[in-house]
């Protein structure tokens, strides 16, 4: 069953690339948030059948460079989808997983059981460019569905992992390092944008404290850690944060987002007895 939902959905991104009129760039995070609120008051103010007609118009309102409005019940089952209603209206994905493995719409549901609205990012399929790229969505719950519109994420510079460094640096002085690493470690926090993340090791003893793409690496030995050309990056970074206190290191690493071995480079810095780093994906 899940074989034939996660080949449903191949086809249907495919099919689904020449019933959505794209615009030569994506839409930005803000005209995200503009679409999002005006289908939540939509909804509102129209009720469920009145709405589900609007979001599945292809040529309507609700359809937006690459944004559209989708809608699934809390059983996990498409009512409604400006990207393709005739294929998705109906379909059961509540077992469908994104390309990182992660339980999409069951998270939907799990999050807006918690609270009205919610952000979840996530990695999908982009029918535009035909990659897989992180995206966010903007969600809320109304009576039993779930309406979401989802934008997808611009590829991180070296200039943002500067900056996201710098900001783990100022967490640890604000909070201290327990306080830091919890918030580094949490996946939906604000120390994983995009294609970026922050990870910490502990100087002295070489095991990882936080990882904010593989939080379960936490407490794992990181000094034998070697690229995809068996370069022993993070034995690197130990004696360079050592040695410096900060600096750059370039290897060959596998991007969880888009599943390519693609060129690094990390930034890395000491910090109250650990290293932390940001690392990017080069072009």
């Amino acid at each position: 069953m899940q074989y034939r939902i996660h080949r449903t959905l191949a086809a249907l991104s495919l099919a689904a690339a020449s019933a959505v009129a794209f615009a030569a760039d994506h839409a930005t995070p803000r005209e995200a948030r503009a679409l999002f609120d005006q289908a939540v008051k939509y909804l509102q103010a129209n009720g469920p059948e009145k709405s589900w007609k609007a979001f599945n118009n292809r040529s309507g309102p609700f359809v937006r460079k690459d944004l559209y409005v989708y809608v699934i019940d809390t059983k996990g089952t498409y009512v409604a989808s400006g990207a393709a209603p005739v294929e998705l209206v109906g379909l059961n994905v509540l077992d469908t997983v994104d390309a990182a493995g992660l339980p999409l719409f069951r998270e939907m549901i799990a999050v807006t059981e918690k609270q009205a609205e919610a952000r979840i990012r996530y990695v999908w399929l982009n029918r535009k460019s035909n990659h897989v790229e992180p995206k966010h969505a903007w969600l809320h719950r109304e009576g039993n569905y779930i309406i979401g519109v989802g934008y997808y994420a611009p590829r991180s510079s070296a200039d943002d992992a500067r900056k996201l460094l710098d900001a783990a640096s100022d967490q640890i002085r604000r909070q201290g390092m327990t306080k830091a690493l919890a918030s580094f470690n949490d996946r939906n926090g604000p120390f994983v944008r995009d294609d970026l993340y922050v990870f910490a090791v502990n100087l002295a003893s070489g095991k990882f404290e936080a990882h904010g793409m593989n939080p379960k690496w936490t407490g794992t030995d990181a000094g034998d850690l070697h690229d995809v050309e068996g370069k022993p990056l993070v034995r690197e970074m130990l004696e360079l944060a050592r040695d410096k206190g900060e600096g750059s290191v370039d290897y060959v690493w596998r991007n969880p987002v888009t599943n390519a071995v693609e060129n690094k480079r990390t930034f890395i810095r000491r910090e109250n007895g650990s290293l932390i780093g940001v690392g990017f994906y080069r072009e």
